[in-house]
């Protein structure tokens, strides 16, 4: 039995996608910066980026490649999109949490980053519940 999917589940599908793919490429972008240019950051950027522990990269990482995998799955309208979405879920919280607990951040900007953080929290969030109300459609196989 195939089950017709509406238009706009592609294009959610795509933005999504896109989204994540925007996300990685800040990923490498971020953890591949040079000496040279973590000098150049602005103070308050600079400061936050020097106190961020190398642990927060691997969430980072599973927020990212999470999101644009899971993404990628609902494009192609696979199951297996779920569970994706929710380690990016999980990842997107406690990468935002640990930003504003263990550096500076909130010291350094005040609630200038926080609709960005908030932002990112509420797309990821969305995407699983997007992908939740898809699979319960039966739009994913």
């Amino acid at each position: 039995m195939t089950t017709n999917v509406p238009v706009s589940f592609r294009v959610v599908s795509v933005l999504a996608l896109l989204w994540n793919l925007t996300g990685v490429t800040m990923f490498f972008l971020q953890t591949r910066m040079t000496p040279e240019q973590i000098a150049a950051l602005p103070d308050e950027q600079r400061v936050v980026y020097e106190a961020m522990p190398s642990w927060l990269a691997i969430f980072y990482g599973l927020a990212v490649f999470g999101g644009a995998l899971g993404s990628l799955g609902l494009l192609l309208r696979r199951r297996w999109a779920l569970p994706l979405l929710v380690i990016s879920l999980a990842a997107v919280l406690v990468q935002m949490i640990a930003i504003y607990v263990v550096t500076p951040a909130w010291q350094a900007s005040g609630a200038s980053g926080l609709p960005m953080s908030l932002l990112i929290v509420g797309i990821a969030a969305f995407l699983f519940w997007y992908a939740r109300r898809a699979s319960a459609r039966g739009w994913l196989r």
